[in-house]
């Protein structure tokens, strides 16, 4: 058996299919991980290198937490499954109850899944069924919006709004789907700082959809309150609550996906807070178990929920995963939400949002720099698209940014930004200083 922590040869690189990767490219010149302790990973060869996007937007207390891994051993010597169909475990509950506790008001009802796309296609079930258990199963069309992304399952895709994802698989998308245009509008509001002030009539967008399908066919509409995957793309002022206003006077549930803003991301425990827009569900993932279980949950409200309990005693919802509350994935979650409640994590974020801002926007004038979008401890960096080779000029910086030792995102031209919420002021400099070489060609 190989040494998981030594350098791979090319041969031994070959039987993993690596997602979402140019396998290949990856394959030719590997940039493997080896190592992780707070804000830092450590190559096989031991480069240390600074995270500066959570792992995947997930570790959100950094890394190797031994409050989280001393949970997670105890469980398995424990109890380490439990079927999840008509049975259930302490953990499970008393989780739901945790989430809750934080939760905006009224969302407090939780539904366990394993992994941010599985919430998602559980919330639009949750949503087709709740229309049809109040007599109105004429309601099934959802609503996306452009530049979404809400995993890759078959739902997720449907309702998501990023267009490799709805090419590739454009055969076999769920029918009944409309999309809302995305919000993104950099003419007039380029290099915002926080939520940008032009847009909010985006969200009228959605009266025209019920003119056009009328509100008795619709069911859902799912957003992210801040766009991650395309970017971070922050909502206008005011969006989100139109939003909640034409989806009440329709009577359309309005889902948020917050797997990428949940848990301290926005400077809130969930963006819906941050914001002041109360959705009828909230998907989490991510952050949940800070990136060390696979571990996904739905928010419910009690009015969504409540309308399942009112007919006879049975299987309410005929959804649900081997794994749903796994006592492993609780045990973590239960360990995590600790973590973040004792060192103030969920809040901490607005602390560092003055500072970090202003990091970003030294940014601007920097070659190729056309736009900066940032909120909380998120940022989005768009850079000038070389001609003809879209997402090469930010894939370039991405590659120079690890050769010196900081993890960055790239997605097309964009570079994006959202490290450990544990992150120093001095770790924010480094991550800048490094950037800042990086686009001047130093």
């Amino acid at each position: 058996m190989s040494n998981a922590s030594a350098p791979l040869g090319r041969y031994e690189l070959e039987a993993f299919w690596l997602p979402f990767t140019a396998n290949r490219q990856f394959k030719a010149n590997p940039r493997l991980l080896a190592k992780a302790h707070g804000m830092y990973y450590w190559t096989p060869e031991g480069r240390q290198i600074l995270d500066a996007v959570a792992g995947l937007w997930c570790v959100n207390a950094g890394h190797g937490r031994r409050e989280i891994t001393q949970a997670v051993a105890s469980q398995l010597e424990t109890l380490d499954y439990a079927p999840p169909f008509q049975m259930g475990h302490p953990g499970a509950f008393a989780l739901a109850n945790e989430l809750v506790r934080i939760a905006p008001d009224g969302l407090d009802h939780v539904f366990f899944t394993n992994s941010g796309s599985e919430s998602v296609d559980t919330a639009l079930k949750i949503a087709l069924a709740w229309h049809r258990a109040r007599g109105e199963a004429s309601r099934t069309r959802l609503i996306g919006r452009e530049r979404g992304y809400h995993g890759v399952g078959f739902g997720g895709i449907s309702v998501g709004g990023i267009a490799p994802n709805r090419k590739t698989w454009s055969g076999a998308l769920l029918p009944g789907v409309d999309h809302l245009p995305h919000t993104h509008d950099p003419a007039r509001n380029s290099f915002s700082r926080g939520a940008p002030a032009h847009g909010a009539q985006l969200a009228d967008e959605l009266e025209r959809l019920v003119t056009l399908h009328d509100a008795s066919n619709i069911a859902a509409v799912i957003v992210e309150p801040i766009a991650g995957s395309s970017g971070v793309l922050i909502p206008p002022r005011g969006y989100l609550q139109r939003l909640r206003e034409i989806c009440d006077r329709h009577g359309i549930l309005l889902i948020f996906d917050e797997v990428i803003t949940g848990f301290g991301r926005t400077g809130a425990p969930f963006a819906a807070q941050e914001f002041g827009v109360t959705p009828d569900m909230i998907t989490l993932a991510k952050g949940l178990t800070n990136g060390c279980v696979p571990m996904g949950a739905v928010l419910v409200s009690k009015a969504v929920h409540e309308a399942f309990m009112q007919g006879p005693e049975g299987i309410e919802l005929f959804h649900g995963y081997t794994y749903s509350a796994h006592p492993v994935a609780c045990a973590a979650a239960l360990a995590t939400l600790g973590v973040y409640q004792s060192e103030g994590l969920l809040t901490r974020a607005k602390s560092l949002a003055k500072y970090w801002e202003d990091a970003a926007h030294a940014l601007r004038g920097l070659p190729h720099v056309i736009d900066i979008r940032n909120y909380g401890l998120m940022l989005g960096l768009e850079l000038e698209s070389i001609p003809g080779k879209a997402g090469a000029r930010a894939f370039e910086v991405f590659i120079k940014c690890f050769e010196r030792g900081v993890l960055v995102r790239q997605t097309a031209d964009i570079i994006a930004l959202s490290p450990p919420l544990i992150i120093q002021q001095s770790q924010i400099d480094q991550i800048f200083g490094t950037l800042t070489a990086v686009l001047r060609g130093q």
